[in-house]
């Protein structure tokens, strides 16, 4: 019993690990408008942004400029792998297009998944 209390203990970091401010992650969205969108279908310099929780990395199929290195990734966007990336997305996939060079604050990274999950 105590070990399977331990691992709900584990398993629920991640959504505590990942809880931020939808609003202030708004604010930071900005950085990210003049290459995304994610309230439309619409792609920019980069891909939008719409469903991104849960979606393979590379895979929105109107979106023609994907780097090789993000199509062969086998990535699945989730708060985890959204927070390496957005850390510094050129240490975190080698080969990206990218030109972000990342959030560096823990805190602001899990405000922006906060708010990129809040829109979907």
């Amino acid at each position: 019993m105590r070990f399977a209390v331990m691992i709900a203990a584990f398993l629920s970091f991640g959504a505590v690990a990942h809880a931020g401010d939808v609003a202030d992650g708004e604010k930071l969205f900005k950085k990210c408008k003049s290459c995304h969108v994610i309230d439309k279908e619409t792609n920019k310099t980069g891909p939008h942004l719409v469903g991104i929780i849960g979606r393979q990395a590379g895979s929105v199929d109107s979106y023609k400029k994907y780097s090789k290195a993000l199509q062969e990734s086998g990535i699945i966007w989730d708060a985890d792998t959204l927070d390496a990336f957005l850390a510094s997305p050129k240490k975190y996939l080698k080969g990206t297009k990218m030109a972000f060079a990342g959030l560096k604050k823990d805190e602001d990274r899990q405000n922006i998944i906060a708010y990129m999950e809040s829109m979907q």
